[in-house]
């Protein structure tokens, strides 16, 4: 098999402009790219007919952080926890997890405070605009 190499961790997002709002102004990241595919290939590609998608790729260090919305839309998941199989997250890495969460705007609330867990990474979590679950860890 060939070598395989961390390129990104994609996020469907309902509309791309307050995500990628969020995501850049908010949280830091560098916005990398910005572009839009479609075409019968890229329709067939994702399984969706007639797809067409606009995406942004933001800096997340060793990895890309890819955010895309689709059209056409598919149906909304529910609200999900991170027990449940199929469940996603961002996890971003900050020097001092609780210097961050105070750095976070007054409107996003915390699933916990910062937790220290058995290991000695010091995580928390929260929500972004649309639900998705993101975590900052401190290693």
């Amino acid at each position: 098999m060939a070598t395989l190499t961390a390129h990104h961790v994609g996020i469907t997002v309902s509309d791309l402009d307050p995500m990628l709002s969020f995501y850049r102004d908010t949280l830091g990241l560098a916005v990398i790219d910005q572009f839009e595919v479609g075409g019968e290939d890229f329709a067939t590609a994702v399984g969706v007919e007639n797809a067409t998608g606009r995406f942004a790729h933001l800096d997340g260090g060793d990895v890309r952080l890819e955010l895309v919305e689709y059209d056409p839309q598919g149906e909304s998941r529910s609200d999900s926890t991170l027990d449940q199989p199929g469940a996603t997250h961002i996890g971003l890495s900050v020097d001092d997890v609780d210097a961050a969460v105070a750095d976070l705007p007054p409107h996003i609330d915390t699933l916990s405070t910062p937790k220290t867990t058995e290991s000695g990474t010091r995580i928390v979590f929260f929500r972004d605009p649309e639900g998705n679950l993101v975590e900052l860890l401190e290693i």
